[in-house]
């Protein structure tokens, strides 16, 4: 995967999920199986084994291997694997941008920024989507036709807790459901991950941005999307956490209107020559449109 960072310089990685994926999805029994172990009660049973205290024997060993820095979290002692991947990170190793006017990136991840077109379709690396297949809602895919769609792809390395990007009234989250499937660009030359894989979403109306949607994506395995507050019309803040993931790979989409943010140049730009742009929760991805 090749990727950039806010200041211009570019690397590639290839990581052991990327060659075993890129294995997998290119042979038919391989796809079949992964589907078998995308359903719902293979998922659970994954996820009870992650719940477990068992579980903990793996955690020391995804930490080196994905190079995660645990003095970077809060001490405590996990009781299973997944307690450890939904870990809080100390409030010092990400910074929120607090400027009114700045819209923040909710997480960790690596980024592409899209315009939506006057036919309210936008691409994830090779795959087509419409606004309306991916919110299941063709009136409100219409609100944010000439927006932008931001995609985030969080990766094992990243904090997965995420946080609203902007204050405002939130509406109630709507929940898809669907085959689980891996948000990983490997698996997107094979098959349409959203079309495939469960999301929520909520709108947030805001004084500065307009309405934002903002997606979270399950994926692999058990894949599942926690947030805290689901129901009803309540007022948010920026940089309050929304929810989390627990293990697998998962990603936010968020989709703003016409004329409302200025999505940074450098996003939109790395996108157009193939790269993904990495950034920390915080960070700043666009500003209103004054």
């Amino acid at each position: 995967m090749k990727y950039r960072d806010r200041m211009g310089n570019e690397f590639e990685d290839t990581t052991s999920q990327d060659k075993l994926l890129d294995t997998v999805y290119s042979h038919t029994a391989t796809r079949a199986a992964v589907k078998l172990m995308g359903a719902p009660f293979v998922s659970k049973i994954g996820r009870k084994f992650l719940d477990s205290d068992v579980s903990t024997v793996f955690i020391s060993g995804f930490a080196d291997k994905n190079g995660i820095d645990v003095f970077d979290y809060e001490e405590t002692k996990y009781t299973s694997f997944n307690d450890f991947f939904k870990r809080r990170i100390k409030s010092s190793r990400r910074l929120i941008n607090k400027d009114e006017d700045v819209l923040i990136s909710p997480s960790d991840g690596k980024v592409s920024a899209y315009e939506i077109t006057n036919s309210s379709t936008f691409v994830i690396k090779n795959s087509v989507y419409t606004v309306s297949s991916l919110l299941r809602d063709q009136k409100l895919s219409e609100r944010f036709q000439g927006g932008n769609a931001i995609v985030i792809r969080l990766t094992p390395d990243d904090y997965h807790r995420y946080v609203y990007p902007c204050s405002g009234v939130k509406s109630h989250n709507r929940k898809i459901n669907g085959v689980l499937q891996t948000v990983n660009p490997v698996a997107l030359h094979h098959s349409p991950v959203f079309k495939e894989n469960s999301r929520e979403y909520c709108m947030i109306r805001s004084e500065k941005f307009g309405d934002v949607i903002v997606m979270e994506v399950g994926a692999l395995f058990v894949g599942k999307i926690t947030n805290h507050n689901t129901e009803g019309r309540i007022y948010v803040t920026k940089g309050e956490e929304k929810g989390y993931f627990e293990f697998g790979g998962s990603t936010i989409v968020l989709l703003t209107q016409k004329g409302k943010v200025r999505v940074d140049d450098d996003l939109l730009q790395n996108t157009k020559e193939g790269f993904e742009t990495k950034l920390l929760q915080g960070a700043r991805i666009g500003k209103a449109a004054l």
